[in-house]
């Protein structure tokens, strides 16, 4: 499930929200803080899990 970030335009709030690639439901989510619906969805950039290969050729001994 992809993770969708929210900022809270009435307290300043920033927060996350898992949801099925599946929901249409496009309605915004309440802040978690102050229970406003005045919420805006941010721009987040993409992540990927996994490991970073090292390269050993730089540490040469």
């Amino acid at each position: 499930m992809p993770i969708f970030e929210y900022h809270c335009s009435e307290c300043a709030t920033e927060f996350e929200v898992l949801k099925r690639a599946s929901d249409t439901n496009n309605k915004l989510p309440k802040c978690p803080s102050c229970g406003a619906q005045n919420t805006k969805k941010r721009f987040s950039a993409f992540a990927t899990a996994g490991t970073q290969k090292e390269s050993t050729s730089d540490n040469a001994t």
